[in-house]
């Protein structure tokens, strides 16, 4: 068997309707089920019945230690659809406090963000197939600073990203 692509994932916060606002207010989602201490959004864009799961645990919860001092997930990545999307996320995060970087992987733009519980998440934009020149892909393997402007002078606001 073969996965096709990552349906959602499920977090542990500490305040249901915190979080929710968060992810309304910053990148769109929307409640389409709830149960008495969970939630479940949706992306904008998306048709699965859910996107991100979220259940309460109370405010004495303590802060992830994932990759500090236990295992656990680094982050999860949403895609958007074009360079307008990525630019205006990132006005969102910075005037929200939660931006935490923002890097260019050559093929891949990428915002990274942290919610009100302090869990990181990326929202990128992936240079289309057609546009991937060997410069591009050469470039792989280095991580440099994103400069989104620029970036939408080469490929333009409205271009479609993915492959």
């Amino acid at each position: 068997m073969a996965i096709k692509r990552m349906n959602h994932a499920v977090l542990y916060v500490r305040d249901v309707e915190r979080t929710v606002a968060f992810y309304r207010d910053i990148l769109g989602f929307r409640v389409v089920n709830e149960m008495p201490g969970a939630k479940f959004l949706q992306a904008p864009d998306s048709t699965n019945d859910h996107d991100l799961g979220l259940f309460e645990i109370g405010a004495a919860a303590g802060d992830s230690t994932a990759g500090r001092a236990t295992v656990g997930l680094y982050h999860i990545a949403w895609e958007v659809q074009t360079l307008a999307d990525l630019r205006e996320i990132a006005v969102r995060l910075a005037d929200a406090g939660a931006l935490v970087g923002a890097t260019d992987h050559s093929t891949t733009k990428a915002l990274y963000g942290r919610d009100p519980d302090g869990l990181e998440f990326e929202v990128c934009w992936l240079v289309p197939q057609r546009l991937l020149t060997e410069d591009v892909v050469e470039a792989k393997t280095r991580m440099r600073a994103l400069d989104i402007e620029a970036e939408i002078g080469r490929y333009g606001l409205e271009t479609v990203g993915g492959v």
